[in-house]
């Protein structure tokens, strides 16, 4: 595992590129198990390809969406509710999985 420096982190997709595809891959397995494999897919494909990871401090970790997340989700009925809660979920399990990639945590989620 590579040693986590917060400065390096602000240019990650020079330092941490393969922590990050570890942590996203990571995040949509778990999901994937988890919920409707279309839905994950499309998440995954129109909303977090565009998601920004940022470092907070303490070992958090928040994903900046697009803006209008839900609006992006094509291809697939489900309605925003559902949406919603599936792409909030989403976003905590690729929190924690950061945090874990990065030696933040050690715990399965």
């Amino acid at each position: 595992m590579t040693e986590f420096d917060a400065e390096k982190f602000e240019d990650k997709y020079v330092h941490y590129f393969n922590e990050l595809q570890r942590a996203y891959k990571n995040a949509f397995n778990r999901m994937n198990d988890e919920y409707d494999s279309e839905l994950i897919h499309a998440i995954d494909q129109q909303v977090l390809n565009e998601s920004e990871p940022f470092y907070e401090g303490d070992g958090e970790f928040r994903i900046e969406l697009p803006e209008n997340p839900v609006d992006r989700v094509q291809g697939i009925l489900v309605d925003d509710e559902k949406l919603e809660g599936v792409l909030s979920a989403y976003v905590d399990q690729l929190e924690y999985q950061l945090a874990r990639v990065f030696g933040f945590t050690s715990s399965e989620n």
